[in-house]
């Protein structure tokens, strides 16, 4: 399906003319991909507009963004504790107050209170290009615009929220340079999608000591001139620059890379 996300939304939009019918968020995507499954991970994004739900990420899956790691650590029987990093935890303040994702804290040295417009306005990351979107729609209007294709393909994590200790099984590099949408720690559903420089992306299988399975969505930064260094201090004692350092990616996000293969479903 090869259109500009342009011709995608207008010959989406003529299908539900002659019926009448209010198209949804979920209509585009089954439009675009018909044979995908809708990640879990936007599911916030099918609330009726305007409606909110209570920030994303609790204190039980604070631990699944607060780890950071070299790219040798990414190896099978690998014993991995989920958590190095408390500083992002403490960047959480209870859930009445407005915060920006956890992920971005990674990013970010300034920890004091910031307002949804303020962080989607805010200067990037050396390297960033960064697009708040609120809606499904527009998210899938952004990648295919940054692609260029409809043919990409969503990749999500799937910890278990009470488990914070695992063995690495297997190691699968997905792409380079991909593009991340993740859930902001705000009320209101909008998710930050943004690209990193110099990148990559895996999917690490993880086990747990029950025996229980995790997939985790992995992000190694090549570049790290731009990262937060008391974060990277505190966890692996290197300060910001050509160390490569990589960190999981939690259930509220997603990595898009282009989908070399046609057989092989958009979204793992």
């Amino acid at each position: 399906m090869e259109f500009s996300h342009i011709t995608v939304l207008a010959l989406f939009c003529l299908a539900f003319v002659s019926t009448g019918a209010i198209p949804s968020g979920e209509d585009y995507w089954k439009y675009v991909w018909p044979n995908t499954p809708l990640p879990e991970a936007f599911s916030d994004l099918l609330l009726p507009y305007g409606k909110t739900n209570s920030l994303p990420i609790r204190v039980e899956e604070l631990n699944q963004y607060s780890t950071l790691f070299f790219p040798h650590d990414l190896y099978p029987g690998k014993k991995i504790v989920l958590g190095n990093t408390q500083s992002v935890a403490k960047m959480v303040r209870p859930f009445t107050e407005p915060r920006q994702g956890v992920t971005d804290s990674i990013w970010l040295e300034n920890k004091e209170r910031q307002s949804l417009d303020d962080f989607c306005n805010s200067r990037t990351a050396k390297g960033e290009h960064k697009h708040c979107v609120s809606s499904l729609e527009s998210m899938i209007d952004h990648v295919i615009s940054h692609f260029r294709t409809s043919k990409i393909k969503a990749i999500s994590s799937t910890f278990d929220k009470n488990e914070d200790q695992y063995v690495v099984e297997e190691v699968k590099k997905v792409g380079d340079n991909a593009v991340m949408c993740h859930r902001l720690n705000f009320e209101k559903v909008v998710f930050n999608c943004h690209q990193v420089r110099e990148t990559t992306a895996y999917v690490v299988s993880l086990a747990a000591p029950d025996g229980s399975k995790a997939k985790a969505l992995t992000v190694c930064h090549h570049d790290t001139r731009g990262m937060n260094p008391e974060l990277l201090y505190e966890a692996l004692k290197v300060s910001p620059g050509n160390v490569s350092v990589c960190h999981f990616i939690g259930n509220k996000a997603a990595a898009w890379v282009p989908n070399y293969s046609v057989d092989r479903p958009c979204v793992i």
